[in-house]
């Protein structure tokens, strides 16, 4: 068996392997025996939070983790449906040992996925995720007698709401502004409307209606389409699209035009750092981030650190960088000056104050920076040779880059979770780019020795 831990959490589609009740009980007792030594001290008895989105397999996930949980004498503090971001802040304020989330973000409904908060509100370290891999993995079975812990139902919505409201400026409003809330059918269909419209915005709301089915289906952040049409017939300031458990949005400008990560980062960095709030003038990025955006930064002073395809990446380079700013393309964005994770709710309010501030509609930030075309392809293949072991292929790949002339890069990478071969170009021409890619690409195939399936 491969390793269970993604880059956030465990995910699969429901039932399967490895979401079937026996594995998830087997999940939860794991977590019970290695999370709680890593705790701050004040409980006698452990203590979990658990919290979910809306897929309707949620409730049964739950009902066999705590009885995992309960094997190991936990006290479970049920949060009901409630967004990922929420769970990170309330597991640090209430103290707690650990924090579990049951959501498979932005995928279909047909996943679903095991998150887990230490009692710092972060996301597990590799090594803690290695000692709960090697029990659950291991040839020695986990041996335990399921129990059904009690329930303790606490809703912490309205704690949650005023966290995000006090990281405003003292008397913050959106009062006269039309926007327009996409919450994908998921954690955030309550919590989300509620908060603009106590902040004096007119709200429009599509998304709202989650049936268990529903989640992220031709709605949210991964299909801001219908969001987007929908702002700009409206006549709103700006569209927002939250993704199924909430940790990551995106825009629509008063036009109708999608800004994803890269837009709110462009934003957000020089803003913050003109007020004095970007420590170390720098921000955290990954490498799938607009080498436009890159560029951008630059000219304003802004320094990169550049990671891996992951939010728990750009959050490690952002405590070692002491950096207050990070994110992903995708809209995963972390303001660490008040969360240390990433919340599309936080997200999408600390946008409009400093788009507000600035006095500028969202159009003119789409403008502001020149995203550079991107060519992205990949190929489903039976093995993953090293590209220096490809005939020519490390030459080919340097005469390339050098030919854009520090004006574009190429990324290529094999995905760590399926048999794909990913390669990214970007550059000022895009036909410049597409011929890059089609040479690479050509090369591989010849002499990597791999069998591209179709």
């Amino acid at each position: 068996m491969g390793k269970l831990f993604g880059t956030d959490g465990i995910r699969g589609i429901t039932w399967d392997y490895p979401f079937t009740p026996d594995f998830i009980r087997r999940i939860g007792y794991a977590a019970s025996l290695v999370l709680p030594k890593y705790k701050k001290k004040g409980h006698d008895r452990p203590v979990v939070l658990i919290g979910m989105d809306s897929r309707a397999s949620g409730k049964l996930i739950k009902k066999y983790l705590v009885e995992g949980l309960g094997a190991g004498r936990f006290r479970v503090v049920d949060l009901g449906i409630i967004p990922t971001p929420a769970v990170s802040y309330l597991v640090k304020r209430e103290n707690a040992d650990f924090g579990i989330v049951i959501s498979a973000s932005h995928n279909p409904p047909e996943f679903n996925g095991i998150k887990f908060f230490s009692a710092d509100g972060l996301k597990l370290s590799d090594p803690i995720e290695a000692r709960m891999e090697k029990l659950l993995l291991g040839r020695k079975p986990l041996r335990f007698r399921p129990s059904r812990a009690a329930l303790h139902r606490k809703d912490f919505t309205r704690d949650y709401e005023a966290f995000l409201k006090s990281t405003l400026p003292p008397g913050f409003t959106l009062k006269g502004l039309k926007i327009l809330l996409d919450c994908a059918n998921g954690a955030a269909y309550r919590i989300a409307p509620r908060i603009f419209r106590d902040l004096g915005a007119r709200v429009k709301v599509i998304g709202d209606r989650p049936n268990g089915r529903n989640i992220n289906v031709g709605c949210g952040a991964l299909h801001t389409e219908r969001m987007a049409k929908a702002a700009a017939a409206w006549g709103a300031f700006c569209g927002i699209s939250f993704d199924g458990d909430a940790d990551r949005c995106m825009f629509a400008d008063e036009k109708g035009v999608q800004l994803d990560g890269d837009d709110i980062i462009a934003m957000t960095a020089p803003y913050l750092k003109e007020r004095g709030r970007l420590t170390n003038d720098g921000v955290s990025l990954t490498f799938m981030s607009n080498y436009g955006l890159l560029k951008y930064l630059e000219g304003q002073g802004i320094s990169v650190a550049q990671v891996p395809v992951g939010d728990k990446n750009v959050t490690d380079a952002m405590e070692k960088g002491d950096l207050k700013l990070g994110g992903e393309s995708s809209g995963h964005v972390i303001f660490r000056e008040f969360a240390p994770t990433g919340d599309g709710l936080l997200t999408a309010l600390q946008t409009l104050a400093a788009v507000l501030e600035m006095g500028r509609p969202f159009s003119w930030f789409r403008r502001h920076w020149n995203r550079y075309p991107q060519v992205l392809e990949k190929l489903k293949v039976s093995s993953k040779p090293d590209f220096k072991d490809v005939a020519g292929f490390s030459e080919k790949l340097s005469r390339l880059e050098g030919s854009l002339k520090g004006n574009g890069r190429i990324f290529i990478r094999y995905s760590g979770t399926e048999p794909l071969l990913r390669l990214l170009v970007e550059g000022r021409s895009r036909s410049e780019i597409r011929g890059i890619a089609d040479e690479l690409l050509s090369h591989y195939r010849k002499h990597s020795g791999a069998v591209v399936i179709n």
